[in-house]
């Protein structure tokens, strides 16, 4: 099974054999403040700190362009919204086909701390996902007590998401080598065969999958990793980063 997505160099760092857990609350912690921050200092603070960590861990660039290209726009779309339609402090204005277009200070500071905020969070997401495993991950939740169902459910979906790529890729391929994507119309009728036949592979592969665990005594209870004792150093380190960035939140 893999466990970093297109990273796995990353398990070689010292920071992936942190404890899971130890992670995870840290985390959610940082993100707590991060999401209630009432400035933009401290999330753009979060935010570098935690991409410099991704590079340090190993991360190319490319791949944090991509894990961030679905925020980013996010982040640009609620800008220009609340530039454009919240406010009462006219910062600009223009007129086009004779609608006055105004922007606001007001708005626009706005916006700038919400979109903070989002690159904060999805800053620190991203270097928790790279720098452990998703069945680390998992386990922690459950630790945590998340409902068991939603972490089976997320540990079938993780291990057939790569079987279901395999096809894709496969059926992609052939497709291409047939001119499948010569040509916008003919392209979109390919990706459509591809769509259909990725759905009917799936269902396909539940009926086995659920056919064998059941012959393999499968009662519905999957069970998940057992975690080692915590380490004092590493919970001792991380409540120690956590307070100091609680100190320089709360200024």
């Amino acid at each position: 099974m893999h466990h970093f997505i297109g990273q796995p160099h990353t398990a070689d760092h010292p920071i992936a054999h942190v404890d899971a857990r130890v992670k995870l609350v840290s985390a959610l912690a940082l993100l707590v403040m991060v999401i209630s921050s009432r400035g933009c200092g401290f999330p753009l603070f979060v935010a570098g700190l935690f991409l410099v960590l991704c590079r340090v861990i190993g991360v190319r660039p490319r791949t944090l362009l991509v894990r961030f290209a679905e925020p980013l726009f996010i982040a640009v779309t609620v800008l220009f919204l609340k530039l454009f339609f919240s406010g009462t402090v006219a910062l600009f204005s223009f007129h086009v086909a004779g609608l006055e277009i105004v922007g606001h200070r007001d708005g626009l500071v706005e916006g700038l701390c919400i979109v903070s905020r989002i690159v904060g969070a999805v800053s620190l997401v991203t270097f928790l996902g790279f720098a452990t495993s998703f069945t680390d991950l998992m386990a922690a939740l459950a630790w945590l007590r998340v409902p068991r169902g939603l972490i089976e459910v997320s540990l079938f979906a993780w291990r057939y998401l790569f079987v279901l790529f395999d096809d894709a890729q496969v059926v992609y391929s052939s497709q291409k080598n047939r001119l499948g994507y010569a040509g916008c119309l003919r392209g979109l009728r390919s990706f459509g065969t591809l769509a259909g036949a990725l759905v009917i592979k799936a269902f396909d592969n539940s009926q086995t999958v659920t056919t064998a665990m059941v012959q393999r005594g499968y009662d519905g209870r999957m069970p998940l990793l057992r975690h080692r004792p915590f380490r004092l150093g590493e919970v001792a380190l991380s409540l120690t980063f956590v307070l100091f960035m609680g100190v320089i939140w709360k200024i």
